[in-house]
């Protein structure tokens, strides 16, 4: 009880709660805007957490990633734009209402659901994330190889598009990770004489470089031009939502329940979570044929996932240090840069820390109702924001966000050079997940295999000698071969059903 309370104080203060309440203002904001995402917005927030305490600094980028992920939704529903690539599964119905009209409904409707779906994460966080630490605590170096490997490989197997790609991509992030002193001989690696690159990447300029200054690229090279707004929208925002709660409730369940699901393999995401939801609620409906034209239950399905989405991605993080997606990616660079690092122990930190984080993602989810009730009222005067002033604006404060963690310049140019690869990464369809945590989950690979190498005297065998161990590496060795498995499957059932036709 003690330590409860102490994680009550934690974040109850003055400083938590104003925190919490510019973040949710900033992550509305960002969300709102179309080409400004969750991920970008957090980005961002870095530099200013490395002034932060540890609670305040977490509580910025968990409110932020709740409030920007439900106000992608907005300039979808004014404009067909996502503001999120998680608001992409559902643009269409909500685009679709807001011609009819229904604009506030559809909006209304989702940020319910998104209350409903994060709320519903962050539970399921505090049931598993406890009982996983347990077992976590039994891990070795052969456990946490397994882990890391496990996490590398499902970045590749759940991206959207290319597989090929996905590979590619997570090899420049494994690249990178790479670079400094190696572990076992002490000689640099990839640092071409450079002083700073001895202690290896800075992991912030990376993440600033990879997403905001690669979203600016994007706007500045794309031709396309906000639509205009012709949409008269005159109904309440809560009126319908009593009805809608009622009716879809199983949708609601259902959907926070993949969203968490998904959140927590390393590399899915809020995005594929919501795409997913909305796909198995399309095929589970009894009205598929209204999805596509402005159908509430597509939406109910997909908001909720989404917000789930990024409790879930929690989990792998707290427990095992494993990044569930880019924005978990970020935050335990966070935690490493305010001494703490993430796994089972955390659990065991008597200051009541992981209950603070566990209130701060509820009072988070709960602040969404008010701000983002507030947002849809004023949603047009978001999304009519002039990019051209805005985007000079965020240009300075990815350089001077690069330039105030370690004062150096080489960060800046580091964040510009990886920007502009991230970029050409993107404008070929490369998703940028893989690299993320290639980058983060590299270095896991790489120690926890010298590590075990050293203990065992090069015997690779040992990697199947503990239970868990040998559990999640056939685990490892079934997904690699399960494409050919499939394959073979496939054949087997075709060249069975022609010979008994």
């Amino acid at each position: 009880m003690d330590i409860l309370m102490n994680g009550v104080g934690l974040v109850l203060n003055f400083e938590t709660l104003l925190v919490i309440l510019l973040a949710s203002l900033f992550g509305i904001f960002v969300g709102a805007v179309p080409g400004l995402t969750a991920t970008m917005a957090v980005a961002l927030l870095v530099p200013l957490t490395f002034y932060m305490d540890t609670i305040p600094a977490i509580a910025a980028i968990v409110t932020t990633s709740a409030m920007a992920i439900f106000a992608g939704d907005i300039p979808g529903t004014y404009l067909n734009i996502p503001g999120t690539p998680a608001s992409a599964a559902y643009v269409g119905e909500s685009y679709a209402l807001a011609k009819k009209g229904r604009a506030r409904e559809a909006l209304g409707i989702n940020l319910a659901c998104s209350v409903f779906g994060g709320i519903f994460g962050t539970l399921i966080l505090i049931v598993v994330a406890q009982s996983l630490a347990e077992v976590a605590l039994k891990f070795s170096a052969f456990e946490y190889f397994w882990l890391a490997v496990l996490g590398l490989s499902c970045s590749i197997f759940i991206s959207v598009g290319s597989r090929i790609k996905a590979f590619l991509s997570l090899l420049f992030g494994i690249l990178l990770s790479t670079v400094g002193l190696d572990m076992m001989s002490g000689a640099p690696r990839f640092t071409f004489g450079v002083p700073d690159l001895m202690a290896g990447i800075n992991f912030i300029p990376v993440m600033i470089g990879m997403f905001a200054l690669n979203e600016l690229m994007s706007y500045y090279g794309s031709k396309s031009e906000k639509k205009t707004i012709s949409i008269v929208d005159k109904d309440s925002v809560f009126h319908h939502v009593p009805g809608h709660m009622k009716r879809y409730w199983r949708n609601m369940v259902r959907g926070s329940s993949i969203g968490t699901l998904i959140g927590a393999l390393p590399g899915a995401g809020a995005d594929i979570a919501a795409w997913i939801s909305y796909g198995v609620g399309k095929g589970r409906s009894k009205e598929k044929e209204k999805y596509g034209t402005g159908n509430i239950e597509g939406i109910v399905d997909a908001s909720s996932a989404n917000n789930s989405g990024i409790s879930g991605a929690w989990v792998p993080a707290l427990v095992f240090g494993i990044p569930g997606d880019s924005i978990t990616a970020i935050v335990i660079g966070v935690l490493y840069m305010k001494g703490m690092n993430p796994g089972p122990t955390i659990f065991m930190d008597g200051s009541g820390l992981i209950y603070a984080l566990f209130i701060v993602f509820i009072l988070a989810n709960l602040m969404m109702l008010p701000i983002g009730y507030i947002a849809i009222r004023l949603s047009k005067l978001f999304i009519l924001t002039p990019s051209r002033i805005l985007m000079p604006v965020i240009l300075c404060f990815c350089v001077v966000g690069a330039f105030a963690i370690n004062n150096s310049i080489v960060d800046v140019w580091l964040m510009l050079i990886v920007g502009l690869v991230a970029y050409i990464l993107a404008v070929n369809d490369f998703p940028m997940a893989p690299a993320i945590l290639g980058l983060v989950l590299g270095s896991v690979v790489e120690n926890n295999f010298m590590s075990a190498m050293l203990r065992t005297g090069g015997d690779l065998t040992s990697f199947f000698a503990r239970p868990i161990s040998a559990g999640l590496g056939i685990a490892v060795i079934l997904l690699w071969c399960s494409p050919l498995l499939i394959k073979v499957y496939r054949y087997l059932q075709t060249k069975s059903q022609h010979s008994s036709a």
